[in-house]
This record gives structure tokens, sequence and C-alpha cells, in this order.
């Protein structure tokens, strides 16, 4: 069962174009970029699709051949599938395991420019870092992530709540009865986190308990795919600090938490390796005294997120039937999973073909100690966000930033319907995709 993602519309959108790119699609190990390529591929009347991690001997083909004719002959022939521009996909997946044929992407483009290829892979940020300058306008990279909350909608059958809380703001706030609901569909989303494996088990009418046991396999697979990265990194300390990151969720990365088993360096090369992987990203401090927001970052304040809730809660054995009923998250929740979330959605709400961004604000003073969760761009206009984990909360951090960076305009998100107060807006955690989308 295939569940449409709003990658489906840009692989549309790239198939009818007269020349373009080959495609290289970029994201972390099931998050679903075969599954959307598969499905891609019913609009051609001829698929080729090679897995390198499955067919090694593919793998051959690139090492002995350099012409891009000549490589379509010999895939056609092994394959028995014909390469016709307009009417065949070619699909290389785990393209990482072949460096020749990520290098030879852009001949593609060169040579036969109107022939659809696209190439995807989990650990392609490993392979790219040792090819310099690699397809510089020849190769168009499509970042891809788990659902989004939208895309979560659609798939359970709720697509028509979508345009009324895209279109809802504090002169017209929901019916509270819409609120009601979209905030209950948000906390299983929450739960259940947005990897493709556990939205399908849910849309099939599985109970959240063996939700939760999808979960665990996927983090099973996910740490045993550690052992890839074996000759970076052990996989056993990866464990280590892929954990310790869940636990630190909200708040600025400390290496103090591994009692000394691991040294700064190998830590932060650790992280550094996750984030590559796509299942780790890192929220960055910034000045915020102008733009763009990222020239004034410093590097030594992080804060990292895990790329899926469900993974996050899973993690932490967070009670799940208090999380569904209450609108407090604050005494129950030790890893503040609506912040958590809020970043994920302004990351997947992004534009696909540029890596995401995230930039936080911290102020350490005497007395004076302020923080606002998110710090994004829109235009010439920066603009803070904060994040309450229920319906309450000051926002003093908020007004400090706002007046120190003379901002008109600042966000909080929460439980609570659409409303503002003084110069900033109250918008429901669910929409917090939307101001990715901003300008």
């Amino acid at each position: 069962m295939y569940l449409n993602r709003k990658i489906d519309h840009y692989l549309i959108e790239w198939k009818a174009e007269t020349v373009r790119k080959p495609l290289l699609l970029r994201g972390a190990r099931q998050v679903g970029k075969t599954s959307a390529i598969k499905n891609f591929s019913s609009n051609f009347e001829y698929f080729l699709s090679i897995n390198f991690d499955e067919r090694r001997d593919y793998v051959k083909v690139f090492e002995t051949t350099t012409g891009i004719d000549d490589v379509c002959e010999q895939l056609s022939l092994l394959t028995g599938t014909p390469i016709i521009a307009g009417k065949t996909l070619v699909f290389f997946d785990e393209i990482q395991v072949s460096v020749q044929a990520l290098q030879m992407l852009r001949y593609f483009y060169e040579k036969m420019p109107e022939l659809h290829v696209i190439a995807a892979g989990s650990l392609l940020e490993f392979a790219l870092e040792e090819i310099p300058a690699f397809g510089a306008g020849r190769v168009r990279s499509v970042f891809m992530y788990p659902f989004s909350f939208e895309e979560f909608l659609v798939s359970i059958g709720e697509s028509a709540l979508i345009p009324k809380m895209l279109h809802a703001d504090y002169h017209h706030p929901l019916q509270i009865v819409i609120h009601q609901k979209l905030s209950g569909l948000y906390k299983k989303f929450l739960l259940i986190g947005g990897m493709p494996e556990a939205v399908r088990a849910y849309v099939k009418g599985d109970s959240i308990l063996n939700i939760q046991r999808v979960l665990n396999d996927l983090i099973i697979a996910l740490e045993a795919d550690f052992a890839k990265y074996k000759k970076r990194f052990p996989g056993g300390r990866l464990t280590e600090v892929f954990r310790a990151i869940a636990y630190q969720t909200g708040q600025k990365f400390t290496y103090s938490y591994n009692k000394g088993s691991l040294s700064n360096v190998q830590i932060k090369e650790a992280i550094r390796l996750l984030c590559m992987a796509g299942i780790v990203y890192p929220v960055i401090h910034t000045a915020a005294n102008g733009i763009p927001i990222g020239a004034e970052i410093n590097p030594k304040k992080i804060k990292y997120l895990l790329y899926d809730t469900g993974i996050f809660q899973r993690l932490l054995g967070l009670e799940l039937g208090d999380m569904m009923i209450q609108d407090e998250f604050t005494a129950i929740n030790k890893g503040n999973i609506v912040e958590l979330s809020v970043g994920l959605e302004l990351i997947k709400n992004t534009d696909p073909f540029e890596p995401a961004n995230l930039y936080y604000w911290h102020r350490e003073a005497q007395n004076s100690q302020a923080e606002v969760d998110y710090v994004i761009q829109s235009g010439n206009e920066i603009y803070p966000i904060e994040v309450k984990s229920g319906t309450k909360g000051s926002m003093q951090s908020m007004y400090l930033f706002m007046k120190e960076k003379k901002s008109m305009l600042g966000y909080r998100l929460s439980f609570e319907n659409f409303s503002s107060i003084d110069f900033v807006k109250i918008m429901p955690v669910y929409v917090a995709g939307k101001l990715s989308r901003r300008g």
C-alpha cells in the first residue's frame, strides 16, 4: 500500500520538463525514498531499477565502462529493459555503494538530458564527502524526510482538514470542534511519528501497541545500521551518542553525559556522522542581529533533534496514555516532544531542493537567562518562535528578544486555538509547518 507524499507532485513536474537534470534523492534510511520512486515509475512504459546494495555485480559496469551510451547499452542488456528517452525511468538505488555511478550522474545531463534518471541512497552524504565539487549545476538534489503532519492527514483520509487549518488565523480562529479534532490527531501523530512503516500500520488499523512494536523494530534496525559506519566510528559508541541526543532534546547539548567513556572529539565526530546520515538535525544558536540569520551563528551552542517523534518517544519510554488525554505535556514529558515536533515540521515544510537549517536564540546574562526555541527568517524580517507544551506559559524570552532585535512580530505555538497577544500571534502546534512557507 502506497501512501501519497508531497514529493509525488515534484516528481510529476520534473517529468514534464523538456530538459532535466538527474535527481539525487537524499534522506535517512526508511523515510520512503524507494517507495516514492517505484510509485512514480507507473508514469513510464519501462522502469529500470538497480539496487547497488543488493546487486554489487552492477557496480562493475560503471568501473569498466566510461561512456554513457555504453553504460546504458550494458544495463539494458543485463536487465532486459529498453532504455528509451521519454519512455524509461532509470533508478539507481543505494547509489553510494558505487562512487563511479555517483560521479557519472552528471554525464547523463550532459549527454542524455532527455532521459529520466533518479538516484537515491541513505548514506549518500558519506560518499559525497569524498567527491570534490560533485555534479555542480548538473545534478539536482531533493531532500526527503519522514511524513509531515499534513501528509499524515492525507494518509488517514482527513485531507479536508488541511485547507481549514492553513486558512485560519487569529482573525478567523477554527471552530472549537475542528480545533479539538486536529489537536487530537496531532497527539496521535506525536506518538506514531512520520516513519512510513509506522504510518502505514496505523492506516491499516493496527493498534497503538502494535505500532510501538513497529517503532521498536525500526530502532533496532537503525542501530544495527551503525555497523556500516565502522570504518569511521564504532557502532556501539554511535548508539551511545544517539541515545544521549534523545535525552538532551530541547536543550543545549552537553558532552558531560558519558562520564568519561568518550572524549569530546569522539562525541563530535559521532554527532557529525549522525547528522550526515539524516537521523539527527542541528539547531544552531544565532545572534539574529540581521539577515541572513545564519551569518551570526555560535557553533559552540547547538541543540540536536532526532528525526522522528515516534522513534523519540520509544527511546524515552514516554507515557502514551497521559499524552493522549492531557493538554499539559510539561509534567509528563521529560524530553520536550512538542518542541521537537515543531522543529521537525519546520524542516519538513522547507523547499525540498535546499537543505533545511534550524536556528535558536539564547542569552546568558547575570540574573537574565533567556531562550527562544526557534528563529526564522522570512524575506528581510526575523521572527522568534516559542513553543509551549500546554496551553499556558509566560513569554518573557519572546518579549526580550523582540525588544532587543526590534522585531515587530513573534509566534507562540501551543495547543491553543488561533489568537493574539500584543504583537505575538498564537498558533496551534499542528500548523507549525506553515511558518516555513512564509514569504
